[in-house]
């Protein structure tokens, strides 16, 4: 199991590369740096929100959740 601050260190880790992905591709198919930094600026933002959301909602769902039964001392 990972500890927590491995686990937002792996977070943000994806996110930077999931973002520099997107810029450049955006500039690949475009051909502007200007469009390519907004979009991929404007895609960081969003997606956090996003995951967020998702995560959320998830939390509400018990499709698929084990519990493990607890021990008696």
């Amino acid at each position: 199991m990972d500890s927590h601050l491995r686990s937002v260190v792996k977070g943000v880790s994806w996110r930077i590369v999931g973002t520099l992905d997107t810029t450049i591709l955006v500039f690949l198919f475009s051909g502007e740096l200007t469009i390519a930094l907004f979009v991929g600026t404007t895609e960081l933002v969003t997606k956090i929100f996003l995951y967020w959301a998702h995560e959320r909602v998830w939390q509400r769902i018990r499709w698929g959740r084990y519990v493990p039964p607890t021990s008696s001392p």
